[in-house]
């Protein structure tokens, strides 16, 4: 049967508001914007985000403009950070109250998933992974630092993928320790983007900063972010930089050659805003030959509205 119908996507993260429409060929429109935080400061509470994101959306919506409103067949929208029991963050409520109101409007279904299995689900699509069996996924974001299997099935309204966690940060994440390390060093949050094209540029390697010890695919980063806080006035940015990135590579392919060999799973997918890093990504590169990795084509690492498109989509017509 013929479908002309869209998913209406929204993700409304402690970063970024998003909003996207897709179909069964692919994005139709994507559109987000960046969470405002004052300079020098780390972050936003979940008040000052919820808010945000109550002002974004509507006007997020009037970007979007076309007449999709009747051929809209579910809204589909990230209501918590992760797929396990007791993950909550009030900033996804924005997005969950705008898609459970316009769904009843237009009539159709609302569909909840998580801002994990988004990100997964963006890469995912844009990757050519095999979808016929299990593989490894990255999330490498501000929030979280997690190497998961992941399981592949059908996508119910509220489930997209059996998720078990293998590795990750026992403290800070990866994009925490870049964001820290940059907003002292005087750039604007978030800072990954400009960090990156900067330890790109630089072509300084030193040994500044000890290796980040990796057991069993999980590490602990506070004691590197001591070690960098500790350097921030003596040592150049570039330099900074770049050692910051190459230690942060470093032990992404230190965790993942451990998870894969405990694993025995050689398919990995990235996904999350550190992961669109160009340095991370020609180290993991040049380091894990041995193994397939997966990156977006189509800038859908950072938090965007289309994985959790799609996941409406696989649910409604797969």
């Amino acid at each position: 049967m013929k479908r002309e119908r869209y998913i209406l996507g929204i993700d409304t993260s402690n970063y970024k508001t998003s909003i996207a429409l897709t179909d069964e060929m692919g994005i139709v429109c994507d559109l987000r914007r960046f969470l405002t935080v004052k300079q020098g400061t780390r972050g936003l509470r979940q008040s000052e985000a919820l808010f945000q994101h109550v002002k974004n959306l509507p006007e997020l919506f009037g970007e979007m403009r076309g007449g999709y409103g009747d051929s809209i067949a579910a809204v589909s929208y990230s209501e918590r950070p992760r797929p396990v029991e007791g993950s909550y963050m009030p900033c996804f409520l924005a997005g969950k109250s705008f898609a459970e109101s316009l769904a009843s409007v237009l009539g159709v279904p609302a569909l909840g998933y998580s801002h994990q299995e988004g990100h997964i689900e963006a890469v995912r699509h844009s990757s050519g992974i095999p979808g016929d069996r299990d593989f490894i996924a990255c999330h490498f974001s501000g929030g979280t630092c997690e190497i998961m299997r992941v399981k592949q099935k059908k996508v119910t309204e509220r489930s997209a993928f059996d998720l078990e966690t293998l590795g990750g940060s026992r403290d800070i994440s990866f994009g925490q320790l870049l964001d820290r390390t940059g907003v002292a060093s005087g750039l604007a949050f978030p800072c990954g983007e400009e960090m990156d094209r900067i330890a790109v540029e630089s072509e300084a390697d030193e040994n500044l900063l000890s290796l980040i010890k990796v057991k069993d695919g999980w590490v602990n980063l506070s004691g590197i972010e001591t070690q960098i806080m500790r350097n921030i006035e003596s040592v150049s940015r570039d330099k900074l930089f770049r050692e910051v990135f190459r230690k942060t590579a470093d032990a992404m392919a230190l965790m993942l050659r451990q998870v894969t060999e405990l694993s025995g799973l050689k398919d990995v997918l990235l996904s999350g805003g550190v992961s669109s890093s160009r340095f991370i990504r020609d180290s993991l590169r040049g380091q894990l030959a041995e193994l397939n990795l997966y990156f977006d084509g189509s800038n859908l690492s950072s938090d965007n509205a289309v994985g959790t498109a799609f996941l409406g989509g696989r649910y409604l017509w797969d």
